[in-house]
């Protein structure tokens, strides 16, 4: 009997209201007056900037083609630089957010760089059109400084503008201000042979850029001590550059290779290593060593 007295009354319960449960559409405040959230009274030195890249790329594109794929298809950029002869810079995603355009890659031991960078679209064709099928029908591996289209003044200087700006207010290392080849080289070429990254470094102090007189120097130190493949490699990773550890120069290295002549000898992109290639690299980490430490 008692037995099911007491299944009666947990029947009885379960059929009750569940009156704690019902307040979900009656949200009640956590407190009748606000918490204050005080930025000010104290700050944390275990910090930095979240941005730590610029990254510059071209789109392969006119400019009404170009506004197209950056505002209604699945790629993006913070910010858009036409070929118009005025004084517009587009500013496409807020520089809070997080743009798609770095895609897979890595570059100084960071592998995801659509979350710590800014990106730049310059328009700009990329190859010029006789030259689009020129590797498939000759012995050529990697498009020459020839194939590449000329960036426009106006779009160097906007370039220098904007770049300069945001590596002052992020406080971005030279190092750190790369082309979309360098942190993907068997995918990208862009921004290609004729970006002009000395002109950018010599008169307005962006970016990086190797000292000729360290280049001589490592050219004469190479000709008496050839360096190993190994060697060589790891001079590209101290730079920052993500290269295999294979002991030959296998398509994969040769675009790293590549993707560095791009941006430091771009009047001889071959793919092909040889001592001023090492040269200039040697001279960069020489340059460089240190520039990019950060959490």
């Amino acid at each position: 009997m008692a037995k099911n007295l007491t299944t009666l009354a947990l029947a009885s319960l379960l059929t009750l209201p569940l009156i704690g449960c019902m307040t979900t559409n009656n949200v009640q405040p956590i407190a009748t007056k606000p918490f204050v959230i005080d930025s000010e009274t104290y700050q944390s030195a275990g910090k930095s900037q979240r941005i730590k890249f610029i990254v510059l790329h071209y789109t392969v594109s006119d400019n009404e083609r170009s506004i197209q794929l950056l505002t209604k298809g699945k790629v993006s950029a913070h910010y858009l630089i036409m070929d118009n002869d005025d004084d517009k810079i587009y500013n496409l995603v807020p520089e809070g957010e997080r743009a798609w355009h770095a895609g897979d890659g890595g570059f100084a031991g960071r592998t995801i760089l659509n979350d710590t960078s800014i990106g730049i679209e310059i328009v700009n064709k990329g190859i010029q059109p006789q030259y689009k099928d020129a590797l498939k029908d000759s012995e050529l591996d990697y498009h020459p400084y020839k194939h590449f289209v000329e960036f426009d003044e106006v779009q160097i200087k906007k370039v220098a503008q904007l770049v300069q700006d945001i590596a002052m207010r992020y406080d971005i290392s030279p190092k750190n201000i790369i082309g979309h080849s360098d942190l993907a080289p068997s995918r990208k070429i862009d921004p290609g042979a004729k970006f002009p990254w000395q002109r950018l470094h010599e008169e307005y102090g962006i970016a990086a850029w190797y000292d000729e007189a360290d280049k001589q120097f490592f050219m004469k130190e190479t000709q008496l001590a050839t360096p190993t493949i190994p060697e060589v490699k790891q001079a590209f990773r101290d730079y920052g550059y993500q290269i295999n550890s294979t002991a030959e120069w296998d398509k994969a290295s040769r675009d790293v290779i590549y993707a560095f002549q791009l941006h430091f000898r771009p009047l001889k992109p071959t793919g092909q290593m040889d001592i001023e290639t090492y040269a200039i690299l040697k001279a960069l980490n020489k340059k460089y060593a240190g520039r990019d430490d950060f959490y």
